[in-house]
């Protein structure tokens, strides 16, 4: 067996004082059991945890370990302005103008950090694709949710868009299909050549065939608490499943970042497919679908409406100039 990290701990005057400062600078709450005045003060972030404790003895050189940030929405720069209002301070300036390079701040209490550029100002400056991530997983499945929560609970039986099956079976498969992505990064040797072995099966004649299915006993919240599940596990495969990985699927042999990009398109297409069904209203973000166009369409047109686009290429809509598609796969296998 080997140890896990628990926490990284920050010696400091004020734990709760500092707490707040990385709470703000992370977009993470300082824990509900910690009050001003308490010895230790805990944050919680979607890749670790910092606690925070107060001893009597003051910083006195520079830290042997440091944080480094990446932004995820805004630019290295816009970061940099936005902690020194949070009350960092500026100690060196590394930054060049193609990208390379940080910044090295401090926090309130002097705790040297670095900022560097995310991967979306990176990309954008050396020219290179944009990689889908976890995180892009989680949030195309929490729209799909947010929409999907906007429905009468008497409207699931509607036929979804042009499928043959209803809005409800649509999400059932969707749950399904990111079941099955992250369940092909499971196994220690992910197999090569076929599915990991579960039985899939339709409800009825017409149906779609999955290996999930929700109990309709619990209603529309089920359902959606269902896909959300499946969603959660795919992020969490592509998460911590090492990218050099590869297993099956039927358009290529695929990695995490594949995995994520199929789930990411099958969660936008069969959404369009249900607010169609339920006449709701869906337009997920043009990066989204720009990003999973470069990655699973590589030949795709490159209109401005990508997300036409995306529906263009996956036979669910026109595009002006050019032939309705009625036969498509997606490039599966890893670009580089």
């Amino acid at each position: 067996m080997t140890s896990l990290v628990q926490h990284i701990t920050i010696d400091c005057s004020d734990a709760y004082e500092l707490a707040l400062f990385w709470a703000g600078a992370l977009g993470c709450p300082v824990s509900d059991d910690d009050e001003p005045g308490d010895p230790e003060a805990l944050v919680e972030t979607p890749r670790g945890a910092l606690l925070f404790v107060s001893v009597p003895e003051p910083k006195s050189t520079k830290n042997r370990i440091h944080l480094d940030l990446r932004p995820e929405d805004r630019t290295r720069d816009e970061e940099v302005e936005r902690l020194l209002a949070l009350g960092a301070t500026l100690v060196g300036d590394h930054r060049k103008p193609n990208g390379r390079g940080w910044a090295t701040m401090a926090d309130p209490e002097g705790n040297e950090f670095c900022v560097e550029c995310g991967a979306g100002e990176r990309a954008a400056l050396t020219g290179t694709r944009l990689p889908l991530t976890a995180d892009d997983v989680t949030s195309a499945v929490r729209l799909a949710v947010d929409t999907f929560e906007q429905a009468g609970a008497d409207d699931w039986r509607r036929p979804a868009g042009t499928l043959e099956w209803t809005c409800w079976e649509t999400v059932e498969h969707l749950s399904d299909d990111l079941f099955a992505y992250a369940v092909q990064l499971g196994p220690r040797r992910p197999p090569q050549d076929r599915e990991v072995s579960y039985h899939y099966a339709p409800r009825r004649e017409g149906g779609p065939a999955n290996s999930v299915f929700a109990d309709a006993a619990a209603g529309p919240a089920g359902l959606l608490e269902s896909l959300e599940a499946s969603g959660a596990l795919l992020t969490a495969m592509v998460r911590t499943t090492p990218a050099d990985v590869r297993s099956h699927h039927v358009f290529g042999l695929s990695d995490p970042e594949g995995f994520a990009a199929m789930g990411i398109v099958e969660t936008l297409v069969h959404t369009h497919d249900v607010a169609t069904g339920l006449s709701l209203p869906w337009a997920p973000p043009r990066d989204l679908c720009d990003r999973v166009l470069a990655r699973l369409f590589p030949d795709a047109p490159d209109d401005a409406d990508r997300w036409g686009v995306l529906l263009w290429s996956t036979g669910r809509a026109d595009l002006p100039g050019r032939d309705r598609v009625t036969s498509w796969k997606w490039h599966g296998a890893p670009l580089d």
